[in-house]
């Protein structure tokens, strides 16, 4: 199940996700209700974005180090490895992001604003949510979309808190989210 709750000051997402145990890559295969993947990006050691901060030049931004880049190539050879394949791949415009979502080198990577922190106010966060759930209830269901983000974006539509480099596969359908065991 998938809740929302509207606040006089806006509108929040808030996932209900009492079914928050997790299934594996090869159950995900197996369970066609899940046509999309929730990607957190890869690690990118710190908290937040320097002061300094701006989306259009990765050097201001907190990157991927060494570590989170072999933890998104690593990640994308175990998809290929068991036959996970994505239809579409969308990325928040954060560099974490699309560097994980390229060095899993499993297609070419389309950036999606819908899918920007809204952490540090960076983006509006009902604005980013809206137009992510626009996307959602458009997607053709028999396909399925990877969507490399942030924590802070999986967590408001899946109610699921996840680390670097962690899924969860969530239903367009009906809104039900499990995270996906690294196992």
């Amino acid at each position: 199940m998938f809740t929302f709750f509207i606040f006089a000051v806006g509108l929040s997402f808030v996932g209900n996700n009492s079914q928050a145990d997790e299934i594996s890559w090869e159950e995900f295969l197996d369970q066609p209700i899940f046509n999309v993947v929730f990607l957190r990006h890869a690690l990118a050691p710190g908290y937040g974005d320097p002061a300094e901060f701006d989306v259009n030049f990765c050097k201001t931004q907190r990157n991927l180090n060494n570590v989170g880049q072999d933890q998104a190539r690593s990640l994308g050879i175990k998809l290929k490895m068991i036959g996970v394949s994505f239809d579409e791949i969308y990325s928040s415009k954060w560099c974490r992001c699309i560097e994980t979502a390229n060095l899993m080198n499993l297609g070419d990577v389309i950036i999606f604003n819908g899918l920007n922190s809204f952490f540090e106010n960076h983006y509006d966060r009902e604005k980013t949510l809206k137009q992510l759930m626009r996307k959602l209830k458009g997607l053709d269901k028999n396909n399925r979309v990877l969507m490399v983000t942030h924590q802070v974006v999986i967590s408001a539509i899946t109610g699921i808190n996840v680390g670097s480099g962690v899924a969860v596969a969530y239903s367009s359908r009906n809104g039900t989210a499990k995270k996906i065991s690294m196992q």
